[in-house]
């Protein structure tokens, strides 16, 4: 069963693509029509292609890995943020640090440096220094913290990337590509969906379209995540049932041979009463 029904894709305007003469040749499998001058994209097989990109990334969820969301453009960041918020992963919506995957290390140092910042602040050092310092170290802190706050905490690369808007992204897309990291997007008409692992045809530039495709996709992270969750529940269920299994054993065998001492103690009392 479709977790998005073909309606709502229609209401939200998903099927609506680009002008003709701004079209992608290889988006071709995934028009419908040309109406007015504009391409209308297939909606059952955005549907299609919808259920198969939030059934892998549920896995991935499942399996505890991360997922990059990125959405720079002004119709999308607002949204992206909001809603991946709510499941704890990493997001890029502010402007893409070029060699932020293929470069990493050097990311992860300038993301040390905001944590130092940061720390800066609690630790008593801002009462011991000048304003005109303070000043200088409260907006390197608010530019790094627009730029990396939102990947701050994830320590390795992703396990798979989210882009919407793939032409905007293409640095993004690129990097992912390089480092073989599992890619899933909305891709508009305007755009070349063989650069995508797993693309999702659809209006990437409608906000209510990123934010339906945005909800079903955050509701399948959010099913991996619960089912993680339930999997380890039992696992320590699981675990604490055998560390009992084996107490209640060693129990048993400490009984058995008490019992036995005893029973070789009463022999031998009986057999000394025989000899008196």
């Amino acid at each position: 069963m479709s977790r998005v029904s073909y309606n709502d894709l229609l209401e939200a305007g998903v099927h609506f693509g680009h002008l003709k003469r701004k079209w992608n040749p290889n988006m071709a499998p995934y028009i419908f029509m040309e109406k007015n001058g504009i391409h209308i994209i297939d909606l059952n097989k955005t549907l299609a292609k919808l259920d198969e990109a939030a059934d892998a990334l549920k896995q991935i969820a499942k399996s505890g890995k991360k997922v990059l969301f990125v959405a720079t453009k002004k119709q999308a960041k607002e949204i992206v943020a909001e809603k991946v918020k709510n499941i704890n992963m990493p997001f890029v919506t502010e402007r893409w640090p070029g060699g932020m995957l293929t470069n990493f290390a050097t990311i992860r140092k300038t993301i040390k440096k905001l944590s130092t910042l940061d720390k800066m602040e609690t630790d008593g050092t801002f009462e011991i220094i000048s304003k005109k310092e303070k000043l200088t170290i409260n907006r390197e802190r608010e530019k790094l913290n627009r730029l990396f706050g939102s990947i701050a905490d994830m320590t390795r690369l992703p396990a798979a990337m989210f882009i919407v808007d793939i032409a905007t992204e293409h640095i993004a897309v690129a990097e992912a590509r390089r480092l073989n990291i599992p890619t899933f997007a909305i891709v508009d008409t305007n755009s070349d969906p063989n650069l995508i692992d797993f693309p999702i045809p659809a209006n990437d530039d409608s906000t209510k379209s990123v934010s339906l495709i945005m909800d079903v996709i955050i509701a399948a992270i959010q099913e991996g995540l619960a089912e993680r969750k339930l999997d380890k529940d039992k696992e320590a269920e699981e675990k604490e049932e055998g560390e009992a299994v084996v107490v209640s054993s060693e129990t048993k065998i400490v009984s058995g041979k008490a019992s036995k001492l005893v029973s070789t103690e009463e022999e031998e009392g009986a057999k000394r009463k025989r000899k008196k």
